[in-house]
C-alpha cells in the first residue's frame, strides 16, 4: 500500500514538474523525441540555455521592436524573444510539425498574442516588417537568406545569426585574409558583420558535424553609390578564379567573349530582363566560390556568343578591357588581396569603357 501510495506521488511530482517545466519561458529546451529531426534538412535544435540566453541579450531588443525569426524550430530561441521588450515576433518555419510544436509552446507561456508563425519557405516568403532578425538558422540557407535581408527591400536595424562556423569566418574576413571572398566583400558593400561567440556543435540535438559561430550584420545606413546588380555580376567574375591576378581573369578569351556579348546585346533586352537579373543575382552572394583556377581558361568550344561580331571589334573591346586595369594599376593583383573601393574604382573604369557584366 505504501509502496503503491509513493508511486502515485512521484506520477504526481513529476506532473507537476513537468507543468512548471512547460510554464518556464527556459524550459524544455532538451529534446524529447516527440517525431523525428531531419538532418539534411538542417533541423538541429540548439539546446544549451547558456548559449539560448547569451544568443536574445546579443541580439540587444528594444521595447516596441518587431522581430523576425528564421527557423524557430520548438521555440527554444523563440520562447526568450517573447520574453523580451520586443512588441512581437514573426516566426518563418517551414515545418508543419515544428509550426505546431512552438505554438502550443508558446499557448502555454500566454505569450501567443505576442507571436505569429508564417508557414513557409524563408527563402521564397515574403517577411513582414521588422527592427531586428534573430535566427539559428539552416547552413543549407545561410547564404541566400542573407542576400535577400541585405539586398531585398527590408530596411531593419540587425540580424543576429547563428551560423556555420567556417561561413561565418568568411562572412566577416577582410581583404588579405586567406578566408577572404566574394561573400565577405558582397556584403561589406552594405553592412558590417563582427563576430560575437563561438558556439559548439554539442549544444545542438541532433549533434552536427561542425561548430556555430554568432554573428551580427549591421546594414549601413547609406545606399552604396553603385548598381548592386552590376557589382555582384562583377564581383563573381573576380572572385571565380580568385587566386589568379584580375590581369590573368580578364584576358581569357572565354571571359573576353562573354563580356562583349553582355555589353554589346541589345538594350531592349537587359532592359527587359533587368529585373530579373538582379533577383537572380542576389540569391547568389557567394558563398561557396570556386578558389582554383578553372580549366584553360583560352578555350572557346562550342561558344558563338560574339559570331556575329568580326574580330577586330573583340580586339578593340578587349584592350579596352586591358586599359582600364592599366589605369587602375590593379592588373598584377589578385582580388582577395583588394578592398572594396579598388574593385569598385576598376568597376566604374570599366563601365565607362563600356564594359558591362549584367
Amino acid at each position: 500500500m505504501n509502496r503503491a501510495v509513493s508511486s502515485i506521488r512521484s506520477r504526481h511530482v513529476a506532473h507537476l514538474a513537468a507543468a512548471a517545466a512547460a510554464s518556464s519561458p527556459a524550459a524544455a529546451e532538451a529534446w524529447d523525441g516527440r517525431f523525428r529531426l531531419h538532418k539534411p534538412r538542417g533541423q538541429h535544435l540548439l539546446t544549451n540555455p547558456r548559449v539560448l540566453d547569451a544568443i536574445a541579450h546579443r541580439a540587444a531588443l528594444r521595447p516596441g521592436d518587431a522581430v523576425l525569426e528564421v527557423g524557430p524550430g520548438t521555440g527554444n530561441l523563440t520562447v526568450r524573444l517573447l520574453a523580451s521588450p520586443a512588441a512581437r515576433v514573426s516566426a518563418v518555419e517551414i515545418d508543419p510539425r515544428m509550426v505546431d510544436a512552438v505554438t502550443a509552446r508558446v499557448d502555454a507561456l500566454g505569450l501567443a498574442h505576442k507571436l505569429t508563425v508564417i508557414t513557409a519557405d524563408a527563402v521564397e516568403a515574403e517577411f513582414p516588417e521588422f527592427d531586428v532578425c534573430v535566427a539559428n538558422i539552416p547552413y543549407g540557407i545561410s547564404s541566400p537568406l542573407i542576400a535577400k535581408l541585405l539586398f531585398g527591400p527590408y530596411r531593419f536595424r540587425a540580424a543576429t545569426l547563428l551560423l556555420q562556423k567556417e561561413f561565418a569566418r568568411r562572412l566577416v574576413a577582410v581583404p588579405g585574409d586567406s578566408e577572404y571572398n566574394r561573400l565577405a566583400a558582397n556584403v561589406r558593400m552594405v553592412a558590417d558583420a563582427r563576430l560575437l561567440m563561438d558556439v559548439s556543435k554539442r549544444d545542438f540535438v541532433p549533434m552536427p558535424k561542425v561548430d556555430s559561430s554568432l554573428v551580427e550584420i549591421r546594414p549601413r545606413a547609406a545606399a552604396p553609390d553603385v548598381d548592386l546588380a552590376e557589382w555582384l555580376a562583377f564581383t563573381r567574375s573576380c572572385f571565380g578564379q580568385k587566386n589568379k591576378t584580375l590581369g590573368a581573369i580578364f584576358k581569357q578569351k572565354r571571359k573576353v567573349l562573354e563580356l562583349f556579348r553582355r555589353s554589346h546585346g541589345a538594350k531592349e533586352r537587359r532592359d527587359d530582363n533587368a529585373n530579373a537579373s538582379r533577383n537572380s543575382s542576389l540569391v547568389a552572394l557567394g558563398g561557396g566560390d570556386y578558389d582554383g583556377d578553372m580549366s584553360d581558361g583560352d578555350s572557346n568550344d562550342g561558344y558563338d556568343g560574339a559570331a556575329s561580331f568580326s574580330e577586330e571589334e573583340v580586339a578593340v573591346f578587349k584592350a579596352k578591357i586591358a586599359g582600364a586595369l592599366e589605369f587602375s594599376e590593379l592588373a598584377g593583383k589578385r582580388p582577395s588581396k583588394l578592398s572594396n573601393d579598388e574593385l569598385l574604382r576598376l568597376l566604374k573604369l570599366l563601365n565607362e569603357q563600356g564594359v558591362r557584366f549584367q
